[in-house]
């Protein structure tokens, strides 16, 4: 668990019986101690703990955003159940990048629903993205009205206060707001792991390319105060922390926008970079690896590049995504550079960094993507040759100025594109990722292979894995590995 020492030092003094503070995070401290004794009432009723279950979709914000809510759901008195058969509170934390995505929650939604009829006293709260979509609220209330506590991505901080009106009114809790600049600290968050954390260093998104359902559901971009990301850090170092992961739709954006902290309204800002950022996160004692996520190539700066480049503790791993090779379909995008701009980029990054592995993602079946448009995108991938590649075909987002484009292209053209497009990937993934056979290079233990126990898991600073012998006395140390053969996407070696 993750502690703020304001939040403990507030919780100690702060009095649940009195007046609800105004101020956050004191007003969700003070419902942390309402829900608390509430918890404590019902557990002692039952003879046991009560239970909770989370389930993530989606992205590392998302994962990010349901370590916070699990730590507060601990912190007033839940125990993380191993599935939801088992919870009396489960809470899903949604994706709405692609419909898929959205069809998916539903059906679990259902599911949920033949628990809650053999156990009425299961709570269910649904998060995220997804319940950003007016569409979805709406189906929600209609269709799903066993769901009883439904927020979105800007004011996830307040499940304790959700919760405690739940609890005390009986009534179905519904609050999705549109959009804040606000940015609330210091509340605990439980871990996935020890060893390695993501921080969020901004949030929301200015790019609104013309796919994308995110600006619209995570709203306008709005960083951090420096002061609290790099405390934040130090707090985690202290803790055993190696690797962090800063954590923004846009990081390359970071410093343009802060937001607002209602417990200090006068907090002196400093306005700074995202490579002046990386400089001073590199200084911090104890940290060993630095990785962020994700960069948009309009705005990735010389600045970057050179830190990256000097740097001893950032990961020799970017993350740039393409989404298409062709200059025609990257403007209807609204992407905001050509493919030769691109290609020159990777070309400076490959010049200044030659042991950088570079991943990407790409969409195919973009309304009015043509064979000629798409073979651009091939040549882009043959030119590059990333390491990987997170390839996706277009799903249509309402709200979305892509969702009202015409395309004539047949379903079944679209699929045969993108089995073409993932065969090159992978085969030019394969002869990439072989490359470093015989060189010892240093792994992060992330955990017992799951394929074989005598065996572990490790992460190499340009994010491919090796399976090596070893057991569970390693996790969370970095050893140097030697990369004896390679599997195509990831190594076998040996300590």
């Amino acid at each position: 668990m993750y502690y703020n020492p304001y939040f403990e030092e507030t919780l100690q003094k702060i009095d649940e019986t009195g007046p609800i503070p105004e101020r956050e995070p004191d007003r969700q401290i003070y419902f942390v101690k309402k829900m608390r004794k509430l918890v404590k009432e019902k557990s002692d009723q039952l003879g046991r703990p009560l239970t909770c279950f989370p389930q993530t979709f989606g992205c590392q914000m998302n994962a990010r955003d349901s370590e916070k809510l699990l730590g507060i759901l601990k912190e007033i008195g839940y125990v993380e159940a191993s599935k939801e058969e088992e919870a009396d509170f489960v809470f899903y934390n949604t994706c709405t990048v692609r419909e898929n995505a959205n069809q998916r929650v539903y059906g679990r939604l259902g599911y949920l629903n033949r628990l809650k009829r053999s156990n009425p006293e299961l709570q269910i709260a649904m998060c995220g993205c997804m319940a950003q979509e007016p569409s979805v609220i709406e189906t929600l209330k209609k269709s799903y009205r066993f769901v009883d506590i439904v927020f979105g991505t800007h004011n996830i901080f307040k499940l304790a206060e959700l919760m405690y009106r739940r609890w005390t009114t009986g009534e179905r809790v519904i609050e999705i707001w549109n959009d804040t600049n606000q940015i609330v600290e210091e509340l605990p968050a439980q871990r996935k792991y020890a060893f390695k954390s993501g921080v969020n260093i901004m949030f929301g998104c200015n790019n609104f390319c013309s796919y994308c359902i995110v600006p619209y559901v995570r709203g306008r971009e709005r960083s951090r105060n420096p002061e609290d990301i790099l405390q934040e850090i130090r707090e985690l170092v202290q803790d055993g922390v190696v690797e962090v992961m800063l954590l923004g739709q846009n990081v390359n954006s970071y410093g343009k926008s802060y937001g607002t902290y209602d417990r200090e309204l006068d907090k002196q800002k400093r306005s700074i970079s995202f490579a002046e950022l990386l400089r001073e996160v590199e200084q911090i004692e104890g940290l060993e690896r630095i990785r962020f996520m994700t960069s948009h190539p309009k705005d990735l700066s010389d600045e970057l590049i050179e830190v990256m480049k000097h740097s001893s503790k950032i990961c020799r791993h970017l993350h740039l995504p393409l989404q298409s090779g062709s200059s025609r379909v990257l403007k209807a995008m609204n992407r905001h550079y050509t493919k030769e701009q691109y290609l020159a980029l990777v070309e400076k990054i490959r010049r200044e960094i030659p042991d950088l592995s570079l991943t990407t993602d790409i969409i195919v079946g973009f309304p009015g993507e043509t064979e000629e448009d798409f073979e651009e995108t091939m040549d882009v991938v043959r030119r590059v040759r990333f390491d990987s590649a997170f390839t996706f075909l277009y799903s249509k987002r309402i709200g979305t100025p892509a969702a009202s484009m015409y395309d004539p292209t047949p379903p079944a053209v679209i699929q045969e594109r993108f089995e073409r497009l993932l065969r090159e990937v992978q085969r030019i993934s394969a002869e990439v990722c072989c490359k470093d056979v015989g060189q010892i290079q240093k792994a992060l233990v992330e955990g017992i292979d799951e394929k074989n126990p005598e065996f572990v898991t490790g992460r190499l600073s340009n994010n491919i894995m090796v399976h090596f012998r070893g057991d569970a006395s390693l996790i969370g140390k970095i050893v140097e590995v030697r990369l004896e053969e390679s599997r195509g996407f990831y190594y076998i070696g040996s300590v």
